[in-house]
């Protein structure tokens, strides 16, 4: 195999060299069709095998690039494919609003992509520079590590946005963990790495035509894909967990708020006689807001009860005795008898109708839950998603509530969840991970993506996540990523079991995402040495 791994820039010899140097004719164009094909490795379309092969033939585009410019432009153009495509239900989202035409969701994607771009541009060049005179297997090592930096970076460079690591491609179907398994060891960016590095490792062997050792690669790639998930053991703590089906366009309608509230009701009501009984409500499940000490005209215009105490009575009576509930709710910021700002919060409220705890969304959504540059951007015709004008207040991080007989629950709404390493207290670590969503606005192509996130969420930190969503898709998932139950889109139902244990804690759990960066940086040291070792 030495012609694949040797240290020039020169086509292998065995490929086929009139497709090849057509790709090298327009490196540009082939480096965005790339991008596409890799981002059909995520939910909903779920083609693994071919986004592998799309990241490693990026690896080789980049490994013939004449400068580390021209390396860091095609991973740029890579890039604005590979995420326009993959964050498209984005634009679906522009749909649900009125104060923009939704025709700018079609430009926003695209426009967000360029931005996106920047990381595996950085991951691109930076891999060139380093693997110029490396064999392409050694050079993919150092890309692996590069791109695992790169999306560590992504993550929180202008607030983060860590929508679709390319590890996502790993992950195996409902009822298995595929090959993120590992990701207990290694944490999400590193599992994109490996990601990168199988992609190279197979399209090597294809390369060179070795069938046989490419078909045994393949099968051993399938086997961590489909290897069936061990039996698991069965929790205490009985769930209910509701998905109301409340269509995004009524949400905000208030001649609708008192209907929202009895279909919800409805599905809550106790069918067996338990002791204790953990509800789950959605985000936006409930039109009325739960705590006392605002102007009265707040709660007049925008609940269905008119008072906090009687909406916190009926939540009371509706979840029955020995239940407790935790909800999505919205607070507010009140100074001098108006409202400043709100906050996107999870309630729990007991069966008596008092608030036991709370917790407060810290990792908001830019331009859907406050508009960034508002002084700027709004005299341009600019405004957030989500209705109303009032920008959202970030709360202080990963909190643990203590429930009592309930259990300690973490809390991450919404978007928060795809966020690795930043989703439970380490100091306090939960029982588990209440994750109430609203997806109603997020097209046909993010719900699958949310759930996917959440459930390498439940791997790397060996937690269960209970997914309660508006509109699906709303899950039980295990402390093995194993989707135990779920309901799917456009349904109003509930589910009903116990809630899955927690793993003891995992080593990601320990050292968060210093565990990611060490791999990418043994994975640079690797090729560094290899290619020292081979120039010998």
């Amino acid at each position: 195999m030495d012609s694949i791994f040797r240290s020039d820039r020169l086509l292998p010899p065995t490929a086929s060299g009139v497709t090849l140097q057509r790709i090298l004719a327009r490196p540009r164009l082939a480096a965005m069709a790339l991008g596409l094909v890799a981002a059909l490795g995520f939910p909903p379309v779920g083609l693994w095998p071919v986004s592998l092969l799309a990241i490693g033939a990026l690896a080789w585009l980049i490994r013939s690039a004449p400068t580390t410019r021209d390396a860091a432009l095609y991973g740029w153009f890579f890039g604005i494919a590979h995420f326009t495509l993959a964050n498209n239900w984005i634009a679906t989202a522009f749909t649900y609003q009125a104060e923009m035409p939704a025709v700018v969701g079609w430009f926003a994607v695209p426009l967000l992509a360029l931005y996106l771009a920047i990381y595996p541009a950085l991951a691109s060049g930076v891999a060139h520079r380093l693997g110029r005179n490396a064999s392409f297997l050694a050079g993919g090592a150092g890309f692996a590590g590069c791109w695992t930096i790169a999306e560590w970076l992504r993550s929180w460079v202008f607030t983060g946005y860590a929508w679709d690591p390319l590890g996502l491609v790993l992950l195996g179907p409902f009822d298995r963990s595929g090959v993120a398994a590992l990701l207990p060891w290694m944490g999400t960016y590193a599992l994109s790495g490996l990601a990168v590095f199988l992609g190279v490792g197979l399209l090597a062997v294809l390369l060179e035509r070795r069938w046989l050792l490419a078909a045994v690669l393949g099968a051993l790639l399938a086997a961590g894909m489909y290897w069936p998930a061990s039996r698991a053991a069965e929790g205490s703590l009985p769930f209910t967990l509701v998905q109301p089906n409340l269509a995004q366009d009524e949400l905000n309608d208030g001649s609708k708020f008192e209907s929202q509230f009895q279909r919800i009701a409805g599905l809550t009501v106790r069918r067996e006689d338990t002791a204790r009984r953990l509800v789950l409500w959605p985000e936006s499940g409930i039109p009325d807001y739960l705590r006392d000490g605002y102007p009265q005209r707040y709660y007049d215009q925008m609940t269905a009860a008119g008072d906090p105490a009687f909406a916190r009575y009926r939540i009371g009576r509706t979840i029955g005795q020995g239940s407790l509930l935790l909800t999505g709710a919205v607070d507010l910021e009140i100074e001098n008898g108006r409202a400043i700002g709100a906050r996107n919060a999870v309630t729990a409220i007991g069966s008596d109708g008092a608030i036991v705890g709370g917790y407060d969304k810290a990792h908001l959504v830019p331009g859907g839950e406050y508009l960034p540059l508002r002084n700027i951007l709004e005299p341009l015709g600019a405004s957030r998603l989500v209705a109303g004008s009032l920008d959202f207040f970030p709360g202080p991080g990963p909190q643990t509530l203590p429930l009592g007989p309930w259990g300690k629950a973490g809390v991450q709404i919404c978007y928060e969840i795809v966020f690795s390493g930043q989703v439970a207290d380490r100091a306090n670590r939960p029982d588990y991970i209440f994750n109430p969503s609203n997806d109603g606005w997020f097209g046909s192509w993010g719900p699958p993506q949310h759930l996917a996130q959440a459930r390498l969420r439940a791997i790397e930190e060996g937690l269960p996540v209970l997914r309660a969503t508006t509109t699906g898709i709303s899950a039980v998932i295990d402390a093995r990523g194993v989707v135990r139950a779920h309901i799917g889109t456009g349904r109003a139902a509930r589910l009903d079991g116990l809630v899955p244990p927690a793993h003891p804690p995992t080593l990601f759990a320990r050292m968060g995402n210093l565990l990611p960066l060490l791999w990418a940086l043994a994975a640079i040291a690797a090729s560094l040495v290899a290619t020292r070792l081979r120039r010998r």
